[in-house]
């Protein structure tokens, strides 16, 4: 692939509006209800590229705009002829689902119509449905390829064609349904490929379906989003459920993500965190699509405050007032690390990325420091007492913000005919107390003493056993890529029908 790389840190110093950057006014309409008022870094130097008509690959990370960065521009250069001009490839029904509605609420000032396609849904009422005027369809791999296939749809020829998230989509097993797909496409089309991450398979297939593209990227390295304060806290492996509950009790979590390393691990923590008292729930591809979609959307619609979730059952949850994340267990690679807790401190929010980890896990932690370039801040568990102390502070301020009913002036009559008004202070103080009841353990996590101690002699371990002790980390037990265990490695079917039974289909525009 010839690569007109641009500098990394290279800034459009002349654009510093979505006006500058030359888009139609229904565009900057929509651009304004949206409530962006800056292109982001993807976004300033994808436009004006994409508008010229060039290739590209655009490197950059979840939560940086890139569904605008491609979008925008391709709305604009857009005929609306009627005909189909832009497909966007997407690996999970839940992205393409965004991606669809992100696009409409660009393009619906211009009168654009996209089509949701994946498979779970009727073949008809998809093709229906672009028969009717789409001007683009988002399709997962699975479902597009078939419909390609089976020769279902009559001049299908999209000027312009987008491959979101390459590298998910390579993680999942896609990377031959999508040079298939191509095989179906017009040669005269400009290709955009987004990709996180550019493992070698990625560059092999953008050298073959780009010609000549521009090289745009807005990462260094793997480093994370500074609007997002990483800490990691040193347990036990005994401790994991009283400490993500303890940490959870000490935080101001609107909405959280956790992440776990298998499908019976998602299961077993929802309940725990239920129990708990939080609204958990949990996400995993073993579960049938309509209970993902009724997860995934009480989690947007804060029915669920707390999703558990396996990497690859959480790819395409884009939801922006994510303020925490978990990792249960650290993950095994930089790549997901930057990918997991890219889903909180979004849109120029803050957000907080919390890791836990046994000192066997050290060397996995200095990996993803060293690969990532990010600074990770140790933290202790908070002892019972600390958030006693903590919740005083809170019931305080609680107390003094409270609005006063009239109600309360009748009941605190009634109190004074038998109790003097200190005790009844008292007595209203110890009720609130007695619902914030703590669980767990008094102390959780490694005391600083005996954690500089293991420092020491981890430090100083023959590298020999330290590699070999250190892959054990965790206690986790079983091959890390089992099929039993693993989304990411779960055998495919070469099946077309079963392939493409993994999803459904959605529209968005002006229905008859």
């Amino acid at each position: 692939m010839q690569e007109n790389a641009q500098n990394e840190n290279t800034q459009t110093e002349n654009v510093v509006t979505f006006e500058e950057l030359g888009l139609k006014s229904e565009l900057l309409k929509s651009i304004k209800f949206a409530g962006f008022t800056a292109p982001s870094p993807i976004q300033a130097q994808a436009i004006p590229v994409v508008i010229s008509g060039k290739d590209m690959v655009g490197q950059a990370h979840t939560g940086t705009g890139k569904t605008a960065a491609f979008s925008l521009p391709a709305l604009h250069n857009m005929k609306l002829d009627g005909s189909v001009e832009l497909l966007v490839i997407t690996p999970t029904r839940e992205l393409a689902t965004q991606v669809s509605d992100e696009i409409f609420k660009y393009g619906r000032n211009l009168g654009v119509k996209t089509v949701t396609v994946y498979g779970g849904s009727s073949y008809k009422r998809q093709l229906d449905l672009i028969g009717r005027g789409a001007s683009v369809v988002v399709a997962t791999p699975g479902r597009m390829l078939d419909i390609l296939k089976r020769n279902m749809l009559n001049e299908f020829a999209p000027s312009i064609v987008v491959l979101d998230e390459a590298d998910e989509m390579l993680d999942m097993g896609f990377l031959d349904d999508i040079n298939e797909i191509f095989s179906y496409l017009p040669s005269n089309r400009q290709t955009l490929l987004f990709s996180a991450t550019m493992p070698a398979p990625i560059k092999t297939l953008a050298s073959k379906i780009l010609q000549e593209p521009e090289f745009i990227s807005i990462t260094k390295g793997e480093t994370t989003n500074a609007d997002i304060e990483q800490l990691y806290y040193v347990i036990d492996e005994h401790e994991r459920d009283d400490a993500i509950i303890r940490i959870m009790d000490a935080e101001t979590t609107a909405k959280s993500v956790v992440f776990c390393r298998t499908k019976s691990e998602v299961d077993r923590l929802s309940n725990v965190l239920s129990n708990a008292g939080y609204l958990a729930n949990g996400l995993h591809g073993d579960m049938e699509q309509r209970q993902r979609e009724n997860v995934i959307k009480g989690f947007k619609t804060n029915s669920v405050k707390v999703l558990v979730a396996t990497d690859v059952a959480a790819r395409g949850i884009h939801v922006n007032n994510i303020s925490h994340v978990f990792n249960y267990h650290i993950p095994f690679d930089p790549e997901s690390y930057v990918h997991r807790i890219g889903r909180t401190g979004r849109a120029g929010t803050k957000g907080k990325a919390i890791t836990l980890l046994t000192p066997l896990e050290f060397k996995e932690l200095q990996r993803i420091k060293q690969k990532v370039g990010t600074s990770m801040a140790h933290a202790f568990v908070p002892s019972k007492n600390d958030l006693k102390s903590t919740s005083i502070e809170n019931m305080v301020q609680t107390i003094e913000n409270q609005s006063i009913y009239d109600e309360a002036h009748r009941v605190l009559d009634r109190l004074k005919e038998d109790i003097d008004e200190e005790t009844i202070m008292y007595k209203l103080i110890s009720m609130i107390l007695d619902k914030q009841d703590i669980k767990g353990p008094s102390n959780i996590g490694i005391p600083a003493e005996k954690l500089d101690a293991i420092l020491a002699r981890h430090a100083n371990r023959d590298p020999k056993n330290s590699r070999s002790r250190g892959r054990r980390g965790g206690g986790y037990r079983g091959d890390r890529n089992n099929s039993k265990n693993s989304d990411r490695n779960r055998p495919r079917s070469n099946n077309p029908k079963n392939r493409s039974s993994r999803s459904s289909g959605g529209y968005r525009g002006n229905r008859d």
